[in-house]
Parts: C-alpha cells; sequence; structure tokens
C-alpha cells in the first residue's frame, strides 16, 4: 500500500465529476501545484480561504480539493500583503496542490445538488436548470459463441446496455465471419493461410458516449481474437439530461413553516430567509446550491411550490412572490454539505486502490454571515 499520485486522484475527481459537465466559463480544476507529486493527505474543503490554508499547512495536508475555485477571476496582481495573496503564497511555500471541482460538482449525479436534495427528502428528482445531454452510440461486435456471453457481460459492467431501470441490455442475431489468418498472425481460430468461416454472433449494444473507451477497452479484454471486428455508430436517441439544480416531491405534503424547519435542521443553519405564505402546503421543490437567483424562473415553470437557494436578490424575491412561488434561502455556504460526503466518496475509492492516503474534512467555518 502507498500514497496516490494527485494525477491519479484527478482521474477519480473526472470519474466523479467530469470536466464536461460544467457550465461554460467554469475555472475548475487545477488551480495551484503539481500533478505529479504524491498525496499522503488530502483535505475537503468549501473555501480556500486563509485559515483553511493554514489549517492544511498545521495537518501536513499536501492536497486540497475546494468546491469553490480559489482562482475565480484572471489574477492582475498577487499582493502577499492581502489575506488573499498570504494564502497564495502559503500553498506555494508549502506544495500544497489546489483542486476545484465547482458546476461540475453541482451537476454530477451524486454531486452537491442531489446531496441537497436528499437532505430535504425531494424524491424522483429531475435537473432544474439543464447544461448539457449525454450523447448515446451503439457498438456491433462480432464474437465467437463460445465467448459472446463472457463478452455481454463485459460490456454490460462497463456500463453499455443500460436503459432506465434494466442494464446489460443487447441483441443478437447469429451469422458466419470470413477471414484468412496471415503470416505473422496467432489466430484463436482457423489455420494461416486458408479462409475460415466461423460461427459467430453479432452483438449490438448501446452506451454513454463519455463511455467509449471503457466500453472498448472491457470488449476487448473479454475477447478472444487478435483482431476484434466492431463498429461504432452515433445515434440520435436521447441521452440523460445533466442540469444544475434538482426538482421533484416530497414523500409527504407539509406546510411552508414545517418545510422551512427542515431546512434548517437538514443544512445546521440557525436561521434563513422565507418568502410566501408560511402556511402554504409544499408537494413539489426545488433546490440549487449556491446563488440560484436566475434560476428563479426555472422552478416556477416546472412547477414548484417552493425553491430553496440562497443570495437571493430583493427584486427576484418580489417577482417570485408575486407569481405564487415561495422561496427559502438558507444562504450559499449550505453547500458545505459536499465536504463530508466528498470525503467519503474519496476515501472509500482509495482504499479500493489499495491507498494509504488520509482523508480529511476542513473544520474551518467559512461562513462570512451570523445570524444575531
Amino acid at each position: 500500500m502507498t500514497d496516490v499520485h494527485v494525477q491519479t486522484v484527478l482521474q477519480f475527481m473526472e470519474q466523479h465529476a467530469p470536466k464536461r459537465l460544467a457550465v461554460e466559463g467554469d475555472p475548475i480544476g487545477l488551480q495551484i501545484g503539481s500533478v505529479k507529486k504524491r498525496a499522503s493527505k488530502i483535505m475537503i474543503t468549501l473555501d480556500v480561504l486563509e485559515p483553511v490554508v493554514d489549517e492544511a499547512v498545521a495537518n501536513g495536508v499536501d492536497m486540497i480539493i475546494a468546491h469553490h475555485p480559489l482562482l475565480f477571476r484572471p489574477l492582475k496582481q498577487l499582493n502577499t500583503d492581502t489575506s488573499y495573496g498570504r494564502a497564495v503564497e502559503k500553498l506555494i511555500k508549502h506544495d500544497i496542490t489546489v483542486f476545484a471541482a465547482h458546476t461540475n460538482l453541482d451537476v454530477a449525479e451524486g454531486g452537491v445538488n442531489d446531496m441537497m436534495a436528499d437532505a430535504l427528502g425531494i424524491r424522483d428528482t429531475e435537473a432544474l436548470a439543464p447544461v448539457t445531454e449525454e450523447k448515446f452510440k451503439k457498438m456491433v461486435v462480432f464474437v465467437p459463441h463460445d465467448h459472446a456471453d463472457a463478452v455481454r457481460n463485459a460490456l454490460g459492467q462497463a456500463g453499455a446496455g443500460h436503459i432506465g431501470d434494466y442494464s446489460h441490455c443487447s441483441f443478437s442475431t447469429e451469422g458466419k465471419g470470413a477471414f484468412i489468418p496471415g503470416s505473422g498472425a496467432n489466430p484463436y481460430i482457423g489455420t494461416k493461410g486458408r479462409m475460415e468461416r466461423p460461427e459467430e454472433e453479432r452483438i449490438e449494444t448501446i452506451f454513454p458516449a463519455s463511455l467509449e473507451r471503457k466500453v472498448i477497452r472491457a470488449m476487448l479484454d473479454a475477447h478472444p481474437y487478435e483482431e476484434a471486428a466492431y463498429d461504432i455508430y452515433s445515434l440520435d436517441n436521447p441521452g440523460r439530461t445533466y442540469g444544475l439544480g434538482r426538482i421533484g416531491k416530497l414523500d409527504q405534503s407539509v406546510s411552508l413553516r414545517e418545510f422551512t424547519e427542515r431546512v434548517k435542521e437538514a443544512f445546521g443553519v440557525n436561521g434563513v430567509r422565507v418568502v410566501g405564505d408560511l402556511d402554504k402546503t409544499i408537494t413539489k421543490a426545488a433546490v440549487l446550491g449556491g446563488d440560484g437567483n436566475k434560476y428563479t424562473m426555472h422552478a416556477l415553470r416546472q412547477g414548484a411550490d417552493v425553491y430553496v437557494t440562497g443570495d437571493l436578490y430583493f427584486h427576484v424575491a418580489h417577482d417570485a412572490w408575486m407569481e405564487g412561488l415561495t422561496m427559502i434561502d438558507p444562504g450559499h455556504h449550505v453547500e458545505q454539505i459536499m465536504k463530508q460526503a466528498l470525503a467519503e466518496q474519496l476515501s472509500s475509492w482509495l482504499r479500493d486502490q489499495k491507498s494509504t492516503t488520509e482523508v480529511i474534512v476542513s473544520e474551518i467555518n467559512t461562513d462570512p454571515f451570523q445570524f444575531m
């Protein structure tokens, strides 16, 4: 067992929250440091403020994974007399790599918005504000009978053939292949220089385009031929929609007053701002972590009874109020729900990799607001 390279951790993050899911222009990814170094200790945080950096230094942290990017805007200067400048200086001096997963972690399955929806008991969720749609592709591969089941299973394990609640979906037809092994070949079936006509199956299955390399590798590993014959087709089938926020139904209708208490308890806040009639019945709820002002009309159009988001503007709240949409603002900082959840996910993955790398959660409170 050993420490992992930072690059290996980035591979996990790409699987967990792919960069392609991020909103255009979001400065995600490597922020400071090297991907080539090893990381014996990783810290998960919401924000990279100077006290958080001091915490990382004190704990011997090699890598910080943050939700909010440290380098959110292009740098015009780096003044080390400021708290921000000192934070960057300390990160470089102590060789701490910083990586940010922002809107991609919001959008990802099992990401920040799913965490928040689960905490509030919102079920059967859909994306509130679509960002991208997964494209599908089809693989057609020709396999000898005695390996058809093995190839089918390998494709299913790699994520191919997943349609709704069904997995390992495929279609097969029987036929005869034809080939002549060359002088340098080492054929699984047949003799060099002679035409072979083996009994084969044509297996067809679909897969998300993002899994193409994984699906092809799984097929080749399970296929007995030196040179597997296969085709890849692009499809127009609508795939899964990924987006910011979640909207869904509650298991049981409650009043806005009761739901507000649920929000406070779920996110550990002492107070929230509420728009609307506290006696209104809530059945369908929407949630979006961070600043969700510009997605208020998405919640209204999709029939939400309440919209939970942070940083509400006065006039946005006015507009929602007049249209009958109730709103709850628990603040931006409630996205800290990602810290413990991501730490557990990464720790589990590291154990599977037989790694000794430790994952800790920042204990610094980075919420600038207090309720009095």
